[in-house]
């Protein structure tokens, strides 16, 4: 890990693995679900305080296992083993550094969201759970080269206050508290999307107002939060 293999002997071990063995199970059920296809898409797990793990670059993920899975810092960027993180580490680590809330990050290019991101159309809060779980609206990031800091700060300054975001011309990104959180999120943001793809067939969605819509994704945190302290005691 060159510059910060001290700091990972901080790290719990079991933290480490059990990240691994759960990014391996998030790619395999993206796959399943359509969500991305082949090698696209990247999926991350924060673990300890400044680290993360993530997907490595170029390998499909029907043939990943755990130990594929690559530990990154998310001060410096410098990785443990032989496979290369996915290209996308800096645009996951920058939001790890901006998003204290944020423990899993997914990146998918799921047809609808793509489709929405390709015509850089912000999406209004239309569905409650959308509403609830992505936030008051989804907004588009500004389009920037893939792997570049200049996609990772603009992606960070769009996805704020919300859970999901549009990459331009590109995808989009799902953040969450948890993997299961984050997972969710992708499978709202894609509903969202092709609602609001064939709502335009219909004379346009009409939205939820931004208040009741902010309101409703406060009380998600909100209980969301009550509901993990509950399970963990």
């Amino acid at each position: 890990m060159n510059s910060d293999k001290g700091s990972t002997m901080i790290l719990d071990a079991e933290e480490v693995k059990r990240a691994r063995s759960l990014l391996c199970e998030a790619g395999k059920r993206l796959l399943k679900e359509n969500l991305v296809s082949g090698t696209w898409g990247n999926i991350s797990v924060k673990v300890g305080k400044n680290f993360m793990v993530i997907t490595p670059s170029g390998m499909e993920y029907e043939k990943l296992t755990p130990e594929d899975m690559v530990l990154v810092s998310l001060n410096d960027l410098h990785y443990e083993g032989e496979l290369k993180p996915s290209s996308e580490k800096q645009l996951h680590a920058e939001i790890y550094r901006n998003r204290p809330d944020v423990g899993a990050i997914i990146h998918t290019h799921s047809m609808n969201a793509s489709t929405v991101a390709a015509s850089r159309r912000e999406v209004p809060p239309i569905l409650d759970d959308m509403a609830q779980i992505l936030g008051p609206s989804v907004r588009v990031a500004e389009y920037a080269l893939p792997g570049t800091k200049s996609l990772a700060k603009k992606a960070v300054r769009a996805l704020r206050g919300r859970n999901a975001v549009l990459l331009a011309n590109h995808g989009a990104i799902c953040v969450g508290r948890d993997l299961e959180e984050a997972f969710v999120a992708c499978q709202i943001l894609e509903k969202a999307c092709k609602a609001f793809i064939e709502s335009q067939f219909l004379g346009g969605a009409v939205p939820i107002s931004p208040v009741e819509a902010w309101l409703m994704h406060e009380v998600y945190l909100k209980k969301y939060s009550l509901e993990k302290k509950k399970k963990k005691t």
